[in-house]
């Protein structure tokens, strides 16, 4: 007598599944994440099969009791996964059979696991998607409510890492808010793409039954069905598109917590972050490492790795559906599961973030970082911009030459030597509190624009 496993192909299979083979080819493990959309799906399958006749309404109401009970038992973990059925759309078959019988069995007409996978999976990245949006709104509330507190405080920028104009601190931290806006942006035009319900491409060719799939689309929130059907079971663009947003996500994220893991070192001494975000050494007793930002900065290599994984997969199989599809779901959810676990607890880390004003404004007064002031001081006074540069990086080398830690040392005498057009009020352009809040329009550093900036930004995430 055949098992059950056997029996799910057809009486062409003679021999029974090699253990290995089985084993290397359930899925269980990712199926399992799927199980409840999976349900759902079979639930509006069967509705539409009874709305055009193809099963009766008492054939529709048993399976709909049944569905019913097998997601209560999956929600309580009482529902029993058997290995040997390899996916979940099995594993719901046998135990709907098991429960109502023969009117389980007429559940799968008009579908194929083909269009019935790939509607799961969509099901299972819309909703993810939608929980992720609101993640980045969580995070992006926190770089605004921080950037807010300290729009006043002035830090060196940078360019090559080197010290280069003054900013404000909160003027930085907006430009990490801008960031992840275009990360919201990107899950919500990954969701809209793939909000296409497969449900009824059947195999590959669609079904001889007189389906309506426009109907389940709409039952289940999708925003239209498949214009063809090979596209339809063959389509994984959206799991490059989201593992392509969520690289994107952890790339930004892996900029911020490099700058945090630089700003905590004593060379810097910007910032300390909540000790719940920290870990010590086994050996050293004086270590406080900002661990929480080295995790999200290697788990952005992984995620990245998604990407490139989920991209070659496609790039060379032939319509329609092949079983190397199959792997497609391992990158989609980790993918997703490790984005929005690192976007949750970096927003959570946000808070406890303590800013040392001192310690930063000592390291804007660093490098000269006025000296642009300097150069648009002397432009304003007449003299071509790129004279202007040259006579500035003169006095720079000045300063240098004489061991002095800001321009504003030297003597109105040693700047007149490269410059005779500067004057005595040429000190209050030295200033980093002159340079930051002379930058005062739209998308500018000065306290003012980035308390402008917090406001914009926070009527976009309402």
């Amino acid at each position: 007598m055949r098992n059950q496993k056997e029996a799910t192909w057809s009486p062409l299979f003679k021999e029974a599944v090699s253990r290995d083979f089985e084993s290397f080819h359930e899925c269980l493990d990712q199926d399992k994440r799927i199980a409840l959309h999976d349900v759902a799906g079979s639930k509006v399958h069967a509705q539409m099969l009874a709305g055009v006749g193809i099963i009766t309404a008492e054939e529709n109401a048993d399976i709909q009791s049944g569905l019913d009970r097998i997601a209560d038992e999956m929600r309580t973990g009482a529902f029993e996964w058997k290995t040997e059925l390899e996916d979940v759309h099995t594993n719901v078959e046998d135990r709907l059979i098991a429960l109502i019988g023969d009117a389980g069995k007429k559940l799968h007409t008009a579908r194929s696991r083909n269009d019935q996978v790939a509607t799961d999976i969509r099901l299972y990245a819309r909703e993810q998607l939608d929980l992720l949006a609101g993640d980045l709104k969580t995070l992006i509330a926190a770089f605004v409510d921080l950037a807010e507190k300290h729009a006043d405080a002035i830090m060196p920028g940078f360019t090559h890492l080197q010290v280069a104009q003054p900013v404000t601190f909160g003027h930085h931290l907006m430009a990490y808010a801008e960031m992840f806006l275009r990360d919201l942006d990107r899950v919500g035009a990954a969701r809209e793409r793939l909000n296409v319900s497969p449900l009824g491409a059947a195999a590959l060719a669609g079904t001889g039954y007189p389906i309506d799939p426009e109907y389940s689309a709409a039952q289940l929130g999708f925003s239209g069905s498949f214009a063809n059907s090979l596209d339809a079971v063959s389509d994984r663009d959206y799991v490059v598109d989201i593992c392509s947003a969520g690289a994107l996500v952890m790339g930004h994220l892996s900029r911020f917590s490099e700058e945090v893991i630089l700003w905590c070192t004593p060379m810097f001494d910007f910032i300390e972050v909540g000790d719940q975000f920290c870990t010590g050494s086994s050996i050293m007793p004086q270590k406080r490492n900002p661990d929480l930002a080295e995790l999200v900065r290697g788990k952005a290599a992984r995620v990245i790795g998604n990407l490139t994984f989920s991209a070659a997969l496609m790039k060379s199989q032939p319509l329609a559906f092949n079983k190397d599809q199959q792997e497609s779901k391992p990158p989609l959810t980790d993918t997703l599961e490790t984005v929005r676990a690192a976007v949750s607890v970096t927003a959570q880390m946000i808070p406890t973030i303590k800013v040392k004003h001192e310690k930063m404004l000592s390291a804007a007064n660093q490098g000269y970082s006025t000296a642009t002031d300097l150069a648009d001081y002397l432009v304003r006074g007449g003299l071509p911009f790129r004279d202007a540069h040259h006579a500035v990086a003169a006095i720079v080398g000045a300063a240098r030459d004489k061991q002095l830690a800001t321009l504003s040392e030297l003597s109105l005498a040693d700047m007149q030597a490269f410059a005779a057009t500067i004057r005595e009020d040429v000190f209050k352009v030295l200033t980093v509190e002159g340079s930051v809040a002379s930058r005062d329009h739209k998308g500018g550093t000065a306290p003012r624009r980035v308390r402008e900036a917090v406001e914009t930004v926070r009527q976009a995430i309402a």
